[in-house]
C-alpha cells in the first residue's frame, strides 16, 4: 500500500475521460494494489471520495468512504468503504439542491453546485457483481462529484454563480453561515 500524489487542476489527465476497467483484471494483484493505494491516499488527504484519474490513473474506478458522521464536511451519513468500477448514474427525480463542494484536486477552494438529489448508481463490485443502489441528498452529490472525474469534469465546471466560488478561509468567513441555514450543506467531496 502506498499514498499516491493527487494531481491538481491544470494537469491534463484530469480533463481526459477515463477508460473502462477491464473486468478480466478484477482480483488481480495490480487491481488490489490500486484499490489499496486509493484507500490509503483517500485517508492521507482527508477526503471522502477519490477517483482513479485523480492519482493519474485513467481508469473508471472510484472509492468512497465516509467514516464519521461528524467530520470537517459537517454532519453527514456514514458510508462504509466501497469500490465502484465502471459506474453509471441515472437521475430518478428532477429535484436538485446545492452544496458547497471542495476537491482534493482543487485544494483550498470551495464552490456551490446544484445537482440532482435522487439518483441510481449502477456499478461493478471488485468481485465482479453488478450492483445498483439509490442515493439521496448529500450522498447523491458525492457520487456525482466523484463520477464527474471519470468523464474529465471538475466541480468548478458546474458552478453557475462564480460569486459562490471561494477560498476555504473566505468560505468559512463569509458563506458558511448562509450554507448552514440551507441544511448544513458544506461539502468537500474528495
Amino acid at each position: 500500500m502506498a499514498v499516491r500524489e493527487v494531481i491538481r487542476m491544470g494537469h491534463p489527465r484530469l480533463r481526459v475521460p477515463a477508460v473502462p476497467y477491464p473486468t478480466e483484471h478484477l482480483g488481480s494483484a495490480e487491481f488490489n494494489e490500486l484499490v489499496s493505494d486509493m484507500r490509503e491516499t483517500l485517508h492521507a488527504y482527508g477526503g471522502i471520495g477519490l477517483a482513479a484519474p485523480q492519482i493519474d490513473v485513467s481508469l473508471r474506478i472510484v472509492v468512497i468512504e465516509i467514516e464519521n458522521t461528524s467530520t470537517r464536511y459537517g454532519e453527514i451519513e456514514h458510508t462504509p468503504f466501497e469500490v465502484y468500477i465502471n459506474p453509471t448514474i441515472t437521475s430518478i427525480a428532477d429535484e436538485t439542491a446545492g452544496y458547497w463542494e471542495g476537491c482534493l484536486s482543487v485544494p483550498g477552494m470551495m464552490g456551490y453546485v446544484d445537482r440532482p438529489q435522487h439518483i441510481r448508481v449502477d456499478y461493478l463490485t471488485p468481485g465482479g457483481v453488478d450492483k445498483s443502489i439509490e442515493a439521496h441528498g448529500f450522498l447523491a452529490t458525492v457520487f456525482q462529484h466523484e463520477f464527474d472525474h471519470l468523464d474529465g469534469t471538475l466541480y468548478v465546471d458546474r458552478i453557475k454563480d462564480l460569486s459562490l466560488f471561494s477560498f476555504e478561509e473566505e468560505f468559512v468567513q463569509f458563506h458558511a453561515d448562509i450554507n448552514a441555514e440551507d441544511e448544513d450543506s458544506a461539502d468537500k467531496t474528495d
